[in-house]
């Protein structure tokens, strides 16, 4: 039911400005290639790297780099019409611990080798056709993606409201060597503690919706190369 942080009312509605925006904020990683395997070089710490794939609109890395400023957040999104959004939000902030990046996740690779700790997949486009399952970001086309982007244990944290995605994505996880560190039906009934809502999130919750979330971690220690 939920559609990635980027429903079609986001993503086909033009924003004024946002090409000259993205291009200037400080929040943004414009030349992302360049920091690859050094982001710490760019944040000039070694905290911990979080990384939220398809981000929205930005109200939850936004709160999770307020909350934790011993964490380093990035948000990848691909389209300019949100993540100008996300801008917007931040203009008045003082965080030298997020930033964004405006790309495809398809590209993922390219941004990052072996230093994220943790990456949040928030009501992701579940892509409900057969045909069309290794779009899911929980695929195993994904995930396998996601191994070289991790440090040594890679951990997944992954909310949505779509029921069928959700199971899906249980079955792509534990197939991928992941083991369930977690596992909520239903976040608002179980009073998850510490809870984070995305705007997606509180529309459905709103609407009466379950909202689903599982973590899941991976020991495993990658050999780096190149």
């Amino acid at each position: 039911m939920c559609y990635n942080g980027v429903g079609d009312d986001m993503r086909l509605r033009n924003v004024p400005g946002a090409n000259e925006k993205i291009l200037s904020s400080p929040y943004m990683i414009l030349n992302y290639q360049d920091y690859r395997g050094k982001y710490h070089t760019l944040f000039q710490n070694q905290h911990p790297i979080h990384l939220e794939i398809g981000m929205g609109k930005g109200a939850f890395l936004i709160e999770k780099a307020k909350r934790y400023p011993d964490i380093n957040f990035i948000g990848i999104e691909k389209y300019d019409s949100v993540i100008v959004r996300a801008l917007e939000k931040v203009e008045e902030e003082n965080l030298p611990n997020l930033r964004f990046i405006r790309m495809d996740a398809e590209k993922i690779e390219e941004a990052f080798w072996h230093e994220i700790d943790t990456i949040y997949l928030n009501f992701s486009d579940p892509w409900p056709k057969n045909r069309h399952e290794h779009r899911r970001l929980t695929s195993a086309y994904f995930l396998k993606k996601y191994d070289s982007l991790f440090t040594e244990n890679p951990k997944i944290i992954m909310k949505t409201d779509n029921r069928h995605l959700f199971e899906f994505s249980i079955k792509s996880f534990v197939d991928a060597g992941y083991s369930i560190e977690n596992i909520c039906l239903n976040v608002y009934e179980e009073g998850l503690a510490f809870n984070i809502p995305t705007e997606y999130e509180t529309k459905f919750h709103t609407l009466g919706f379950p909202i689903y979330q599982i973590e899941v971690k991976k020991e495993c220690r990658k050999e780096r190369k190149g």
